[in-house]
């Protein structure tokens, strides 16, 4: 019997179809997949190359070169010059488009899948995310900072050497906007955090527990809204990723290095996106929200029944793609 499971959270409502839901190894990418060469000549984020990529902003050194560095993106979403204004009459409104889009280089090495990166360069990567989403917040202008990851072309990746990006805009997004909402509803309601709650059910449970460390748990929600859909948050209630202490960023690393080795390996490579979800370090320490981060398998397809309804079918059990991560043999 399908059943449609609510995601507290996102304020989702998932549709878990039973009759319909594939076994986890069903998802496994089995097509021929080419190896790029460690090092591509023309490649703007390949070593040497440097030239021929955007100015830099940032760069973590190692050795006589660098291990991972940022620069402006050269197609920016956003412009970095003017002001924010405000546009519009009755039913039209606008505003300008203000803010920062940068492109963090993740490694030399032009071969190397995230799941393959070393635990302390992964760490390194962390770091330089933490960097940037800071400066960014520096900007009077910017309003809201997301950290992300595109692995493959249906993730919407456009160039191969392994790297993320990170925007800055000048407004709070929509979606960003109502989930804040949802957390405050939840916590004048019940007097606790909703992430806080939602951890601790999940831990207490274990059925979709697939890593945990010191300070950090990863998991697939009770309510997934896609197949190995996952979630990693911190234990320690904070909303603001940039106030992520020394010890947890070596926590995170070594627990997102595993997540991503587990999917890199059960599922053969397949495309994906993670996304750090956080609110501004301006905001001070606020009790109704827990920053963390969300990867997304693209292993299924969002059809008309989604677009036309805003639920989502997922056609794997959550408790059964958890305990296949967990039995993958690294």
């Amino acid at each position: 019997m399908p059943e449609i499971r609510f995601n507290r959270i996102t304020g989702d409502s998932v549709i878990v179809a039973t009759e319909r839901s594939r076994r986890p190894e069903d998802f496994t990418r089995r097509k021929e997949q080419r190896k790029p060469p460690p090092y591509i000549p023309t490649c703007p984020f390949c070593p040497g190359n440097e030239d021929k990529a955007p100015p830099e902003t940032f760069r973590l050194p190692a050795g006589g070169g660098w291990a991972v560095r940022a620069m402006a993106n050269k197609f920016p979403a956003l412009s970095a010059a003017g002001e924010v204004r405000r546009e519009g009459t009755g039913f039209k409104k606008a505003i300008a488009g203000v803010g920062f889009h940068e492109v963090i280089v993740e490694t030399p090495r032009h071969d190397l899948a995230p799941a393959l990166l070393p635990v302390p360069h992964v760490e390194q990567l962390l770091e330089a995310y933490r960097h940037r989403f800071l400066a960014f917040y520096e900007d009077p202008r910017i309003e809201h900072v997301i950290v992300f990851k595109n692995h493959g072309e249906s993730a919407g990746t456009s160039l191969e050497h392994p790297h993320s990006q990170i925007v800055g805009t000048p407004m709070v997004p929509g979606q960003v906007r109502a989930r804040i909402r949802e957390a405050s509803r939840s916590f004048d309601d019940f007097g606790e955090c909703l992430y806080c709650w939602c951890l601790r059910e999940e831990l207490a449970e274990g059925v979709r527990i697939v890593a945990e460390g010191a300070d950090f748990a990863a998991f697939i929600p009770y309510a997934a809204l896609s197949p190995f859909h996952l979630w990693i948050f911190p234990k320690r209630h904070v909303a603001c990723f940039g106030t992520i202490s020394r010890a947890e960023m070596a926590s995170l690393a070594a627990i997102l290095k595993e997540i991503l080795l587990r999917i890199y390996v059960g599922l053969e490579n397949p495309d994906l996106n993670y996304v750090i979800r956080s609110v501004s370090p301006h905001d001070g320490p606020v009790k109704h929200f827990h920053w963390y981060l969300s990867i997304v398998v693209r292993v299924s397809t969002v059809a008309g029944f989604e677009l036309g309804t805003g639920m989502f079918i997922n056609t794997a059990l959550p408790e059964e793609s958890a305990r296949f991560l967990r039995e993958v043999q690294l």
